[in-house]
């Protein structure tokens, strides 16, 4: 077993945290109180590659795998902690992947090259009104044949990351609907759905509280006809496609959550070295270095995790050595342990801090806002990851839901 670094790695690491730390640390309330992620750094991070770089290297992406690909997403994470950014990216580079790995050439080519040069947003909608987790249960968006071969689609998504990004900068949401209510969770298919000047779109925004840089929403799809080249993948395929993505994005959230822990765990010792209270620094007290021991421990624990689960699932694509529920269960490991590692690690500091912590003078508050949605949601809730590692651990007969 090895607990290292190649060379290239490395070298990407720093690389990505050298960029971020200058370009876009500085930044953070910009991004937070304007709702937005400015184009500059978005061009900036296409630039360094960092916009879908799992996407293959024929469409502009750089091929990059589930490790290289967790190493950025825990810099950014570091940089961001309002946590708008890595959310943008890691649904770039989950799902571009996804894109990537089951679209036709002639899609690819047509999307591709724009999302992977940030002229274009590549988006996920699975979630509907009545929930998001169970896809079987709650997924009732239809996509019909017509006459010509082509189909037509109907039905409702809702919170949906980047409805406002895909108006302004096109390209397209990774859309589930059901083909064949008739075959249960093999009866789903992934459509490449624009909202961009769509007749046949409406959107809608939600404000959300916390990574406000990057917008949340829906949008219906009334008798929208669409082309059967913008069908991804095989027909009847789109459950397991959606497996896969959530799997990866799991291991980004987790690596996105390390991170910024990590960032804010840094600033808190920082403070508390300088801070006196008594006659001596607060770092001094047990009161306060013993937690800050317990979250040093807890963050190495995740990231462990985390890049347990992206080196699975590259020995999987590489070489085949594990099957998906070996790197789903990690996966779901790592996401259940991260974010609430993260929020306790923000809100400790934030303790530490005092009434500095409860300020906007100081930036933990937007961590804290930022990264509840990652145990709130965001690629199924913390109880979703408790069902599929019981399910391992006790077997699908006993934790079947709708047994």
């Amino acid at each position: 077993m090895q607990f290292g670094w190649t060379e290239e790695e490395q070298m990407w690491r720093k690389a990505v945290r050298d960029f971020a730390q200058k370009k876009i640390a500085p930044r953070v309330r910009e991004i937070d109180s304007g709702h937005n992620i400015p184009d500059d750094i978005i061009k900036g991070m296409a630039d360094m590659g960092l916009w879908a770089p799992t996407v293959s290297e024929k469409y502009g992406g750089q091929g990059m795998n589930v490790t290289m690909a967790t190493i950025a997403a825990e810099e950014l994470g570091r940089a961001e902690i309002s946590l708008a950014l890595p959310v943008m990216y890691l649904v770039q580079a989950s799902w571009g992947f996804i894109l990537d790995r089951y679209a036709s050439a002639e899609l690819k080519q047509e999307l591709l090259p724009k999302v992977t040069a940030g002229k274009g947003f590549l988006g996920i909608a699975t979630t509907e009104p009545g929930g998001g987790s169970d896809i079987e249960g709650v997924t009732h968006c239809r996509g019909e044949r017509s006459a010509d071969g082509n189909w037509v689609l109907n039905g409702e998504k809702l919170y949906i990351s980047g409805i406002k990004e895909a108006q302004r900068m096109g390209g397209i949401h990774m859309t589930l609907v059901r083909t064949d209510p008739a075959a249960g969770h093999k009866g789903f298919t992934f459509f490449a759905v624009s909202l961009k000047d769509n007749p046949h779109v409406t959107t809608t925004l939600i404000e959300n509280w916390g990574r406000t840089g990057i917008s949340t929403g829906g949008f219906n799809m009334e008798n929208m006809p669409l082309a059967d080249r913008y069908r991804i993948g095989e027909e009847g395929r789109g459950f397991y496609q959606a497996m896969e993505g959530f799997t990866f994005a799991r291991a980004l959230i987790g690596a996105t959550c390390v991170g910024a822990a990590d960032a804010a765990l840094q600033m808190g010792v920082e403070y508390i070295k300088q801070r006196t209270s008594f006659g001596k620094p607060l770092a001094a007290n047990q009161g306060i270095n013993f937690p800050a021991a317990e979250r040093f421990v807890d963050i190495e624990t995740a990231r462990l995790l985390t890049y347990k689960a992206a080196w699975m699932a590259d020995e999987m694509y590489a070489n085949g050595g594990f099957k998906h529920k070996d790197i789903a269960l990690y996966g779901a490991m790592a996401k259940l342990r991260a974010p609430i590692m993260a929020f306790e690690t923000f809100n400790e500091v934030a303790n530490w801090l005092g009434a500095m912590g409860y300020s906007k003078e100081y930036p933990i508050e937007m961590g804290i806002r930022g990264v509840r949605s990652y145990s709130i949601g965001a690629e199924g809730g913390m109880n979703i990851m408790r069902m599929i590692i019981a399910r391992e651990l006790i077997g699908g007969e006993y934790t079947n839901p709708r047994q």
